[in-house]
């Protein structure tokens, strides 16, 4: 008789949580302990934290090494559609099969303790790689990187830090500094570390990290440089220089995101094809995706359809960048976000290249900041904003007003993955 799917198992877990998150290892470390330690037999770890660019940066690293040839498992989170893009097991998305099983094995051996959904899924992550062989683990954080249930691995081969920027002040800290330290948290003795750009202030943080634990830095602009010129991506460091295409990942701080991934690649001693793999290979959906074709496009058939995740102060210039890129196009907001968000840092740099907001409030999202919260802090930054039922009825009211409009739905992960889920 089959047992229950994932879903089913994945609603379980959701009834341990502790009624308040304590950031802390303790709960992830003993249901390992019961599992008999997977974290212990996992293939190489390449560790990522940082507030910005870590799921890029991974899907070219990821992307590198398959072109290389090796077999690779990733770890990312949140999901978009479904939890199984969670959980990649040597190139491929965990089989419902595989994911019901390690769930089921996880929520048995935590016998009923309190523990976040977050935690006991690494778990399950961690006890699917170790029984898949493959070359490389590639772990991206959670939340954080000190106390983050990813953070039980002794000895990665590797961990890099991507930019940090503010983002989760009530749980990593009100200043720069202090979240920093929590980023740095992944730095382990003896273990290189590539850092992206940051500021000086991070940079410090976690310049003092590494040189407590003796752990060697590969830093941008010190010890490597990326940049585009003519149209092409040149990569600089002490032994030479990359010249490759243009990331197939749209936006300019690709650039800075390849960086890190080529860096990362360059320490492992990849062969040529691991390069052009990872700016021309990698695939990150939700994240300034081009959407073409789809059920939504039909609501509005003249308008340029994009769809972005990000939802932090930094991914706002991001997003800001890339749109000034653009060829020139009127361009709308439809955005919804969560309402642990810095909106009016999200929508500040937005102010400059879009003429209007449609908010939305995220189905079927506890944690939503209404439409009209949203489209009040639009205003607030100086944009035109509305209000609407549903992506669908925004899309086709803008399509409407504004045939050749370039439509940006925007603001959260969980509404990426709504649009998603929509389109099939």
């Amino acid at each position: 008789m089959r047992g229950p799917g994932s879903d089913v198992i994945l609603e379980r877990m959701m009834s341990l949580h502790p009624k308040v998150i304590d950031l802390t290892l303790d709960r992830v470390e003993a249901l390992l302990a019961a599992l008999d330690h997977p974290e212990r037999r996992l293939p190489p770890v390449i560790h990522i934290a940082g507030t910005n660019g870590k799921g890029s940066t991974q899907a070219m690293i990821r992307a590198g090494l398959e072109a290389a040839g090796r077999r690779v498992h990733a770890y990312t989170s949140p999901h978009l559609a479904r939890f199984h893009e969670r959980i990649r097991l040597a190139g491929d998305l965990i089989s419902e099969d595989a994911l019901t099983r390690v769930l089921d094995e996880c929520y048995r051996a935590n016998d009923g303790a309190e523990i976040t959904y977050f935690e006991i899924t690494t778990c399950a992550a961690f006890l699917a790689f170790a029984r898949t062989p493959a070359d490389y683990t590639l772990l991206e954080t959670g939340l954080g990187g000190r106390l983050d249930a990813t953070n039980v691995i002794d000895r990665p081969a590797l961990t890099i830090v991507t930019p940090v920027s503010m983002d989760h002040e009530s749980y990593l800290g009100n200043t720069l500094s202090a979240i920093a330290g929590e980023k740095a948290g992944i730095l382990k003795r003896g273990v290189p570390c590539i850092v992206g750009p940051q500021t000086a202030e991070a940079l410090d943080v976690i310049e003092a990290r590494a040189a407590r634990l003796s752990a060697p830095l590969l830093v941008h602009g010190q010890h490597w440089h990326v940049f585009e010129e003519r149209g092409r991506l040149v990569y600089e460091d002490e032994t030479g220089l990359l010249d490759l295409d243009l990331p197939n990942l749209p936006g300019p701080h690709q650039i800075q995101n390849a960086g890190m991934a080529l860096a990362a690649l360059r320490h492992l001693e990849m062969p040529e094809p691991a390069f052009d793999g990872a700016v021309r290979n990698a695939d990150w959906p939700g994240r300034l995706q081009h959407l073409r074709g789809t059920s939504l496009n039909a609501l509005a058939p003249g308008a340029d359809l994009w769809l972005d995740g990000g939802h932090n102060p930094a991914a706002g210039c991001a997003l800001a960048a890339h749109l000034h890129r653009l060829p020139q196009r009127p361009t709308h907001l439809v955005c919804g976000m969560l309402n642990t968000k810095d909106v009016r840092g999200y929508l500040t740099p937005l102010a400059d290249v879009a003429e209007s907001l449609t908010a939305i409030s995220i189905p079927g999202e506890q944690n939503t900041l209404g439409a009209e919260e949203t489209a009040a802090a639009a205003r607030g930054v100086g944009m035109a904003a509305h209000t609407a039922e549903s992506v669908e009825a925004a899309i086709e009211r803008i399509g409407c007003e504004v045939p050749s409009a370039r439509i940006l739905i925007c603001g959260s992960l969980y509404l990426a993955g709504h649009v998603l889920r929509i389109i099939g």
